[in-house]
């Protein structure tokens, strides 16, 4: 892959603990931390490392990243994201919350909204909002996921198509330049495809670094969803799917 000895070797120590920093990189390698950026960002161009704050973590075309790692990954522009799609969300509303760490973050921008209905698979949402007295909160039942708590199964599709709600909020693991949104895990995938289809509006939430990353499962395509919250549009490809498809784009930066 045309890697030179030491991005090989950090490669090599990413794969085996699951993520990497650029200080420790520094220490062992003896090189200056500017050096080592400069190797994580190459490994990152060629999709083999995907960078956080202060390193980075492995990433995959049929595994998604540990959630821990995830939660570091592209961290401030997730928050940002979050606060731009809770801004979409008015008082007395009805919506759906799926799986994801940039979902977790909208949750967490709704503490000053009255009389939400929150429908969620994600576990770490449910904590987040139900002790606010402002907002009822419904779980699916079923199945959870110990890596991330997410609940997942036919109990859980069951549950989401008893509602029509007014917005749905969602994420994905990977965006491909043609529009198709993409996920590792089929069940999930079931779930967040119910969510859309008993939605009256969906809001996709993702950072750029979900355009052109790879992912085995497809959830559905950009012309279903009517807002796009990213921290910014990287791919003028992507764009143009939006613009064709009437799909509103909103860039939140920091």
């Amino acid at each position: 892959m045309d890697l030179t000895d030491r991005q090989q070797e950090i490669l090599a120590v990413a794969r085996s603990s699951g993520r990497v920093m650029v200080e420790d990189l520094a220490l062992r390698f003896q090189v200056t931390p500017q050096t080592i950026r400069k190797d994580l960002n190459d490994l990152c161009d060629r999709q083999l490392l995907a960078r956080t704050h202060g390193g980075a973590v492995v990433t995959s075309s049929v595994e998604n990243v540990a959630y821990e790692a995830r939660r570091l990954i592209a961290d401030a522009e997730k928050r940002a994201i979050g606060r731009a799609a809770a801004a979409l969300i008015p008082d007395k509303s009805s919506l759906f919350i799926n799986i994801g760490t940039t979902t977790e973050e909208v949750a967490k921008s709704l503490g000053d909204r009255r009389d939400l209905l929150v429908i969620t698979n994600n576990l770490h949402v449910a904590m987040q909002l139900y002790p606010n007295p402002d907002m009822r909160v419904i779980v699916a039942g079923g199945q959870v996921r110990h890596s991330d708590g997410a609940v997942i199964g036919a109990s859980a599709i069951d549950l989401i198509q008893q509602f029509k709600v007014d917005l749905a909020i969602i994420g994905a693991s990977a965006i491909d330049e043609d529009g198709a949104l993409l996920d590792f895990d089929y069940q999930e995938v079931r779930v967040s495809q119910a969510i859309i289809a008993n939605a009256r509006r969906v809001v996709l939430v993702s950072d750029h670094l979900k355009v052109g990353r790879s992912a085995p499962v497809r959830i559905a395509h950009l012309k279903q969803v009517d807002v796009f919250v990213t921290d910014k549009m990287v791919s003028s490809r992507l764009a143009k799917v939006c613009r064709e498809a009437n799909v509103e784009v909103i860039e939140a930066g920091e």
